[in-house]
């Protein structure tokens, strides 16, 4: 018998990249040429450095999560990461982090040790392990606080003081906050406050995609408050499935069918007890249809094709908390019929006068339901990297099809292509810089 090939097979893919650096309020206003110019050289900067490794082989993973190293931390750190594929957890994310320098870095560790770990809650050598150390994060995707704090001791990674993070630029971002609070400013004149958001979106060669995303959160948010970033659904988002014929037919030939069926058969018992001659034999249900065991059988030499997706938002969290935004998104794009693509999905939620924005209601103006998304789609063979967003500018750089990088803020206006940039360090699968 002939041997058939493997439809799962991975082939080496084109490694795709996006990287975001915040959303909001953002004019030529209140980000002129020369604020504007730092933001563009960092982007670029973290671009190249990231794709380069990539183009090398670096796992989406470990490329994801050094792209979001250079960010101005506040007091209450978040972070979160997640794969289409490859690890048990897919995603990991951080809460209320005040000593880890790299948030990021701890997701990272927690979802590659979650391999190994203890999951279902039992100990595996996690959290009260005899020998005294607390080992692992067991089967647990989000941590924060003093428990995620000492598990990132206990690994090695580096820990600093609190005022670490107090830089002057997030002190004065946090006055001015206040100051906007006591007059009451609201409206698109109000000046923009970066929250200190970095998120990336990275496909490998070997197919995979990983979202990486760190924050410092809202300016003045409340303390303990947790938004969308470490949140899974909300903030970020990736998954992949495989598509054939009968994936696509089986539903309504098989559970659909018979659903309608025994509904029929229960409303006939009914009314024959109440009306005798009501029913009359004078109805007869169409022909039994093929069950969903039998359609399946009729694809299974159908080809197989992968599908994946992963996508980061940044702008409003509490917005994107309420509509599980990400998740909602890369819903639209998995059940949809007909299929929809990820860029049609994360502009009906993040593009104008989308989701978001319809969300916010009378409060639109004020902040509320502003935000964008970033994201990657793979279909078979092909990456394909989108973005949109809803306010007044969204920060991002990424490389087309033809390998030509761009970098922009507005929607009207981006600048590129560059060319590749010097950079002062590269990385490996076991290397990675302490701060850029």
């Amino acid at each position: 018998m002939e041997k058939q090939p493997n439809p799962r097979k991975h082939h080496i893919t084109m490694p795709r990249l996006i990287i975001h650096g915040g959303a909001g309020n953002i004019t030529p206003t209140n980000l002129p040429s020369a604020h504007w110019a730092p933001y563009k050289a960092n982007l670029l900067r973290i671009y190249h450095d990231t794709n380069r490794s990539l183009q090398n082989g670096v796992s989406a993973l470990d490329a994801a999560t050094h792209a979001v190293f250079t960010r101005d931390g506040t007091i209450e750190l978040e972070a979160s990461v997640m794969t289409t594929r490859n690890y048990h957890k897919r995603a990991t994310a951080l809460v209320l982090l005040n000593h880890v320098k790299n948030p990021i870095k701890l997701a990272r560790e927690m979802l590659i040790r979650g391999q190994t770990d203890g999951g279902n809650g039992d100990n595996g050598g996690g959290l009260g392990d005899p020998a005294g150390g607390w080992g692992s994060a067991q089967g647990h995707c989000c941590l924060g606080g003093a428990t995620a704090e000492r598990l990132a001791k206990e690994w090695g990674l580096e820990m600093v003081e609190e005022n670490y993070f107090k830089t002057k630029k997030r002190w004065d971002e946090h006055r001015r906050g206040l100051e906007n609070d006591e007059k009451g400013s609201g409206g698109h004149g109000r000046p923009y406050l970066p929250q200190g958001t970095v998120g990336c979106v990275a496909l490998d060669r070997e197919g995979m995609i990983c979202v990486a995303t760190s924050t410092g959160g809202l300016t003045n948010k409340l303390p303990m408050r947790i938004g969308d970033t470490p949140t899974i659904g909300a903030g970020f988002w990736g998954e992949e499935w495989f598509e054939d014929a009968a994936s696509l037919e089986m539903p309504l030939a098989g559970t659909a069918t018979n659903s309608v069926r025994q509904i029929i058969d229960r409303v006939r018992d009914v009314l024959s007890d109440c009306l005798p001659n009501f029913w009359n034999n004078n109805y007869s249900l169409l022909p039994q249809q093929q069950s969903s065991h039998d359609k399946k059988k009729e694809y299974d030499h159908q080809p197989i094709q992968r599908h994946a997706l992963a996508l980061s938002g940044t702008g409003n969290g509490d917005s994107f908390l309420r509509l599980s935004a990400c998740r909602t998104a890369g819903s639209i794009v998995r059940f949809s019929s007909p299929l929809r693509s990820l860029a049609s999905a994360i502009t009906q939620i993040a593009g104008p006068g989308g989701e978001l924005q319809r969300s916010a209601g009378e409060r639109w103006g004020t902040g509320e339901g502003e935000g964008g998304m970033i994201g990657i789609e793979l279909s078979g063979r092909g990456g394909r990297v989108v973005w949109d967003f809803n306010c007044g500018g969204m920060m991002r750089c990424y490389g087309d099809e033809a390998g030509r990088v761009w970098v922009g803020v507005f929607r009207e206006t981006e600048e590129g292509p560059f060319e590749k940039v010097e950079v002062a360090m590269s990385i490996t699968n076991d290397h990675f810089p302490t701060r850029l």
